[in-house]
């Protein structure tokens, strides 16, 4: 089983300690976004466990776990998202001058090919262009490179009923102007660079298609082959492959302003105010009318595994 922790919210940086006592009690509940009163108990013994996939914006919280998860025998890997935007755009975040020495500090600990570089959303505004992420995706370029093999990508996408308040897309034209310079700024950096759920071909400026839960990463981290099917609930586009998500909508208090996984701050914050380190649950308890389903999960390694 591949663990993904969090496309939901970000765990590394806001609930490193719910997760370290999660994975010391062998099992974790995640509770259905979509059918509340309906809980899975998902297993966390490294014997099932074949990888952890970490995304965040910040790790730095979990680092002095580390040792704790080497020594107890989890192979793990970081999608790392690091953008050159300010506290107007992603208000929650440290400054980013600290997060690069964390990045650079988790490169150094882990090697190029288990931390990778996500700068993404790209998006423009009245005072950010083309211009401005050339200067500054070069600039994270250089600090970046010697710590990490891949850089992803990828265009805002505006949510239905979520406003972004002066936060937009490139349109097409942009976008290929934009994959031009990150195609030849990556390649200088000697840094492979894909595109995540895009629908543009960006293949002439170099950029693939990301498979961020990438079966051959995970494969080499593994040490062999691993029997994993593509993830069928995830957008259009999307190369991954399966994976069990325990992280829960509504709980990054990060505050970025074009993010999908928040519905509101009002929401948010009473959501966290529910979270207790010791509950099995990222976010409140389990009620008496809850229904708890096992999760028949085994590793894809012995070739028995069948998740969906």
């Amino acid at each position: 089983m591949i663990l993904s922790v969090s496309r939901r919210t970000d765990i590394p940086r806001w609930y490193s300690e719910w997760l370290l006592r999660r994975l010391r009690a062998g099992e974790v509940l995640v509770r259905n976004p979509y059918r509340p009163g309906q809980l899975r108990r998902v297993p966390l013994s490294p014997a099932v466990v074949d990888a952890i996939v970490f995304w965040t914006k910040d790790p730095a919280p979990l680092l002095p776990w580390l040792d704790e998860l080497d020594g107890m025998g989890y192979r793990y890997l970081f999608q790392f998202t690091l953008t050159p935007y300010g506290p107007e755009i992603e208000p929650g975040l440290r400054d980013k001058r600290a997060i690069v020495e964390t990045f650079q500090v988790l490169g150094c600990r882990l090697g190029r090919g288990r931390v990778l570089w996500r700068y993404d959303p790209i998006l423009f505004t009245d005072a950010i262009g083309l211009a401005w992420h050339e200067a500054r995706f070069r600039k994270l370029c250089k600090a970046l490179s010697p710590f990490t093999d891949q850089v992803t990508v990828s265009f805002l996408d505006p949510y239905p009923g979520r406003p972004m308040g002066g936060l937009r897309p490139p349109n097409a034209l942009e976008m290929q102007e934009l994959a031009a310079m990150l195609g030849q700024t990556a390649k200088e950096y000697h840094l492979s660079i894909v595109a995540c759920c895009e629908a543009g071909d960006f293949s002439a400026h170099g950029i693939g298609r990301a498979a961020c839960i990438d079966r051959a990463r995970l494969e080499r981290l593994c040490g062999g082959p691993l029997r994993l099917g593509p993830d069928r609930g995830q957008r259009p586009g999307c190369g991954c492959c399966e994976s069990v998500d325990i992280g829960a909508y509504d709980t990054c208090p990060s505050g970025c302003r074009y993010c999908y996984a928040n519905r509101t701050p009002a929401r948010t914050a009473a959501r966290r105010a529910e979270h207790a380190p010791d509950s099995p649950l990222l976010t409140g308890i389990p009620s008496p009318g809850d229904t708890v389903t096992d999760l028949p999960a085994c590793s894809c390694r012995d070739g028995q595994l069948r998740l969906f």
